[in-house]
């Protein structure tokens, strides 16, 4: 009797992983659009100002923001059932640290919402004075900034190991995994905030630019479905 999953063609697989590739990457740029100039870097008197102005346009920004992290999650347990006749346990890995990145991630959202409560008009919170509060403000935003540089450490090292996985597969062109290693070990480098300010955007474009590569690919030509057959028999 022959292997399931050996049998199973991954061609439909990687086309729905591009699908939903190209969502999380609408969703995400779509939510980093709408928060565009509300938060302003080191002054927490505009900042507040903005988000009272601007509440609603800041919320459907978080929520598309999640709703991307959702889309990555998918991707996640999408590349894993593609990569693994490949390394299975690899795999896992690569997910595992994705996974965690996206849990960070969405916790890190909480501080997005703090500001509005903080800056809300419960009673008990005219103890305090207002530059005390638009300090409390920037500062919720600022731990939101620290918790996206700790879910990009881990999704360094989910984009190095699916770049290895794509180098060692036959099914995917060996350039595209280069590409991706390239941008985990970019998004590593917020291990050191500093070196990562002094590389950035470069490191950040690299990581953009190897995931929409892979995206696209998928979406054009999927994989060698021949060449993952034989992956998965020898498996």
């Amino acid at each position: 009797m022959k292997d399931p999953i050996a049998e199973a063609s991954p061609r439909p697989s990687a086309r729905i992983t591009g699908v939903v590739y190209l969502l999380y990457f609408l969703t995400a740029v779509i939510g980093g659009f709408f928060m565009r100039g509300i938060v302003v870097d080191g002054d927490a008197a505009a900042t507040a100002d903005n988000l009272l102005a601007h509440q609603p346009l800041f919320r459907l920004g978080i929520a598309t923001g999640l709703l991307a992290t959702a889309c990555y999650i998918a991707v996640t347990a999408l590349f894993y059932e593609l990569f693994k006749p490949v390394n299975r346990g690899l795999s896992l890995l690569a997910a595992f640290f994705s996974l965690v990145g996206c849990a960070v991630l969405a916790f890190g959202s909480l501080f997005q919402l703090a500001p509005f409560v903080v800056l809300g008009s419960s009673q008990y919170l005219n103890v305090f004075k207002v530059e005390q509060l638009r300090a409390v403000t920037l500062m919720l935003l600022d731990l939101n900034t620290l918790a996206v540089n700790i879910c990009l450490i881990f999704f360094g090292f989910y984009d190095v190991l699916i770049g290895y996985l794509i180098f060692r597969s036959t099914f995917l062109p060996r350039i595209l995994g280069g590409l991706m290693a390239f941008a985990g070990l970019g998004w590593l480098t917020f291990l050191s905030p500093p070196l990562a300010n002094h590389l950035s955007p470069y490191n950040l474009v690299l990581g953009f630019l190897a995931e929409l590569f892979l995206m696209l690919w998928l979406l054009v030509k999927g994989v060698n479905v021949q060449r993952w057959r034989d992956q998965a028999n020898a498996e």
